[in-house]
């Protein structure tokens, strides 16, 4: 059996901690415990999340002098290192000696006409007051947008188109390595009329970016691991319930938070009706309960009633 799991940024450093690498380090060691059993039993490639990450670099370089600040895409790839780097020492601290890591930066093609450059929705960075948000926006630019009771910044977040390493990646995998790319939904790259590739400010959904690998590698199952532990209807509201089982016509009838849960579903649905295999979402640590279907949320096809927790 081949699995993508996805982990969230979020899941990776979560929200109200300090952004240290203490606090990323523990977390990353729940998520490469819980990832243990998968990648001794079958094939395993590993994506990331970024956004708090990659907020938190740009946020560090706006500080310095105006003009030297690093472009978005090479904070995607700064982040892809970082993140890659304690993923795989944390598996390898947990799995035999001699099983197989490899992390690789991994270049993803863009559309340049993407109407997301127009219309930013990936949330990236700290969360901020409402003041403090309208401040920024005034003095360097960004754009916001309401993350629970609190802003976070937004920026552009194209539809993945063509995955430049999947020859590599397909080829480590056949080896039984485990592969961890297209961390923060890989580097967005576009092609210039003359085929020169250019990277681009934006921050790929790194779910819809793991649904295309996951497709694309003829992956079984597809994992997509975050801070809560099961997809919910009616979110925050009193009539919410918990989803444990589901198809992807019927999920497709609730409505989800725009760069939160609705790309999960999205992608996961894709995925889904794609290939026919089955994807799961919920809590890091319950990564081989998910794909169980013992915890989080199954999305599959087939299923004549959707089951729920509660």
């Amino acid at each position: 059996m081949r699995s993508v799991a996805a982990l969230g940024g979020n899941a990776l450093l979560r929200r109200g901690e300090p952004p240290t690498a203490e606090n990323q380090r523990r977390n990353i060691r729940v998520a490469a415990e819980a990832l243990a059993p998968i990648a001794q039993a079958d094939e395993l490639v590993i994506t990331h999340g970024n956004g708090p990450q990659v907020g938190l670099l740009a946020l560090q370089g706006a500080a310095g002098n105006a003009g030297e600040a690093y472009p978005l895409d090479v904070l995607d790839a700064e982040t892809e290192g970082q993140i890659g780097y304690l993923i795989e020492q944390a598996l390898r601290n947990v799995l035999p000696r001699e099983r197989c890591c490899a992390t690789l930066l991994t270049l993803i093609e863009v559309d340049p006409d993407d109407l997301a450059f127009r219309n930013p929705t990936k949330p990236i960075g700290p969360v901020y007051s409402e003041p403090d948000a309208r401040k920024l926006e005034t003095e360097r630019g960004w754009r916001f947008a309401r993350d629970g009771g609190s802003y976070r910044r937004v920026v552009a977040s194209p539809e993945p188109k063509r995955i430049l390493e999947l020859d590599v990646i397909e080829m480590l995998v056949g080896h039984q390595v485990i592969v961890i790319c297209a961390g923060g939904g890989g580097i967005p790259t576009v092609r210039r009329d003359d085929g020169r590739l250019i990277g681009v400010e934006a921050v790929i959904d790194k779910d819809r970016a793991s649904a295309l690998l996951a497709r694309e590698i003829g992956a079984d199952a597809l994992l997509l691991l975050t801070d809560v532990n099961a997809v919910e209807t009616h979110w925050g509201e009193p009539e919410t319930r918990r989803i444990r089982r589901i198809s992807p016509d019927d999920i497709r009838q609730y409505r989800f938070a725009e760069g939160s849960m609705a790309p999960k579903v999205a992608a996961a649905c894709d995925f889904v009706e794609a290939t026919g295999g089955k994807a799961g979402i919920g809590g890091l640590e319950d990564a081989s309960a998910i794909l169980a279907g013992d915890a989080g949320t199954l999305i599959a096809g087939g299923a004549t009633e959707a089951v729920y927790w509660d």
